[in-house]
């Protein structure tokens, strides 16, 4: 028994799931997403509710069950309020500017480094902190994986990009680690 498969979806007010064939198309205020649905999957549309049932018991089946319907869910979650992460710069000197389309951050690399915004995500700049905002959950979290992977906050001193609310296990340095002189 799948405990996630077998959730109905309520779609909110203002988005609109059409199912075509293999596909389910969700379009909402913030845009559109589709959904590709394998032949063993079935959705059963009533009114406002969407329920997603397997045709089978094999075992690829089971496991595309409840991963169709968290997808289908985060896609009217994304057309209907969006998804963003939060980055923190922390380091002396770092900081991150956006020139139009380009993020161009400075990490302590020799060089400043630019970041094309990907089709589909958009980013925000306030103070040391930058935002990832898109409708595509996996779009906007595979950005903010790609931006924090340019520079990994280290565990000595803290510095570098981490996500909003993510600790940092700090390490004790060789002098604290030695017994200190």
């Amino acid at each position: 028994m799948s405990k996630i498969g077998n959730l109905p979806i309520k779609i909110p007010q203002g988005v609109e799931v059409t199912i075509e064939k293999q596909k389910a198309l969700v379009k909402g205020s913030k845009g559109e997403l589709v959904v590709s649905v394998p032949k063993d999957i079935n959705i059963e549309m009533t009114q406002d509710i969407l329920v997603v049932k397997r045709s089978n018991d094999f075992k690829e089946t089971k496991a595309l069950h409840g991963l169709i319907r968290s997808l289908i869910n985060n896609a009217i979650l994304g057309v209907s309020e969006g998804f963003k992460k939060t980055l923190e710069l922390s380091g002396v000197g770092f900081r991150a500017i956006l020139q139009g389309e380009k993020l161009t951050l400075s990490l302590g690399y020799s060089h400043p480094v630019e970041v094309e915004k990907p089709e589909g995500v958009s980013f925000s700049v306030a103070e040391n902190k930058i935002t990832v905002l898109g409708i595509d959950k996996g779009l906007v979290g595979n950005t903010a994986a790609k931006l924090r992977k340019i520079r990994p906050a280290e565990p000595y001193k803290g510095k570098g990009i981490k996500y909003e609310g993510e600790t940092i296990r700090r390490k004790s340095g060789k002098a604290q680690a030695a017994g200190g002189k």
